[in-house]
C-alpha cells in the first residue's frame, strides 16, 4: 500500500448561506459558528492536522471576510503577548501555541454552487490528489486510513459513508464497496449516506462545468455511474451542524468532555 502524502491539500467548502441555522448564520458564515469557544471550521482542521495534514484551501463565499479576519489574527489570538505602549507601541510574543497550518483562503463567489467552488480552486490543487470536506461536519474518522484506502483501489473518488438515522441522502453500494449510485435526497432510513471527508484525484474536476455545477447532484452522481467512486465505510461518530439542535448537541458533547472527534491538543 502506498505511503501517505502528508503534503496533500485539504479543500474545505465554507461558502454556503447556512439557511437552516439562520439563528446564527445571519451574523457569520456557518463554518464560523462556535463549538466551545472555537469555530467548527477549527475543529475540522484539527481533525486533519492530528494526522499530519496541514495544507488547507478554504472555499469562501457568504461572509467570507469573516473567515479572512479570523485567520489574519489567528497567530496573535493563540499567543501570550505584551503590548508596551511606553516603548513605541512595542509588541512582544512570549509564547505561541499556533498550529503548523498553511491556509489559502479563496473567494469562490457568493452564489456559486459546490462544484463551482471546487473548480475555482483548481490552480491551488496543483493537479495532485487532494481531500475535500464540508465546513460544517465533524467525525472521529481516521484520516490516514481513509487516504490509504483511497490509494488501494485506484478510483477517482472516495467518499466517506455512514449509516445515520435516515434523514440524509443515500449511496447504493456494491459488494466490493463500489458506489453504484450517488443520490442526494433518496427516501428511506438506514442507507449508507454521504458524510463528506472525500479523497479525490484531479480528474474529478473534469466533471465540473461551471459555477452552477452542483458537486453532489451533477458531478458525483456522474462519477458514481461511470464506476469511478468507492466508499470508505465509517462506523464511528459523525455529526453535521445543519440546525441549532445539531449545534446544541455538539456543544453539549464538547462541554461534557465527551466529544468523539476531539484529538490531540484540541
Amino acid at each position: 500500500m502506498a505511503d501517505v502524502d502528508r503534503d496533500m491539500k485539504v479543500v474545505i467548502l465554507a461558502g454556503g448561506f447556512g439557511t437552516r441555522i439562520s439563528e446564527e448564520s445571519q451574523f457569520k458564515p456557518k463554518p464560523m459558528i462556535e463549538i466551545g469557544d472555537k469555530p467548527i471550521l477549527w475543529h475540522i482542521m484539527k481533525i486533519y492536522s492530528y494526522y499530519g495534514f496541514n495544507d488547507f484551501v478554504i472555499c469562501l463565499g457568504y461572509k467570507g471576510y469573516y473567515i479572512k479576519e479570523y485567520f489574519s489574527h489567528y497567530f496573535l489570538h493563540e499567543s501570550d503577548v505584551t503590548f508596551d505602549f511606553a516603548k513605541e507601541n512595542e509588541m512582544v510574543i512570549h509564547r505561541s501555541v499556533s498550529d503548523p497550518w498553511r491556509v489559502t483562503l479563496v473567494d469562490t463567489g457568493k452564489t456559486t454552487m459546490t462544484g463551482g467552488r471546487l473548480k475555482r480552486v483548481e490552480k491551488y490543487i496543483e493537479n495532485k490528489s487532494f481531500m475535500l470536506t464540508y465546513g460544517d461536519g465533524v467525525a472521529d474518522i481516521n484520516i490516514e486510513d481513509l487516504v490509504k484506502y483511497h490509494r488501494s483501489h485506484g478510483k477517482l473518488c472516495t467518499v466517506t459513508s455512514i449509516q445515520p438515522n435516515g434523514r440524509f441522502g443515500a449511496l447504493e453500494l456494491g459488494p466490493d464497496h463500489t458506489v453504484k449510485d450517488f443520490s442526494e435526497k433518496p427516501k428511506g432510513d438506514g442507507s449508507w449516506i454521504n458524510a463528506g471527508f472525500f479523497v479525490m484525484e484531479p480528474q474529478v474536476l473534469q466533471y465540473i462545468q461551471d459555477d452552477q455545477t452542483n458537486l453532489e447532484k451533477d458531478s458525483l452522481e456522474k462519477i458514481a455511474k461511470d464506476g469511478h467512486m468507492m466508499a470508505y465505510k465509517h462506523s464511528g461518530f459523525w455529526q453535521p451542524m445543519d440546525t441549532m439542535r445539531d449545534k446544541n448537541h455538539l456543544e453539549e458533547l464538547w462541554r461534557d468532555e465527551n466529544a468523539p472527534w476531539k484529538k490531540g491538543d484540541m
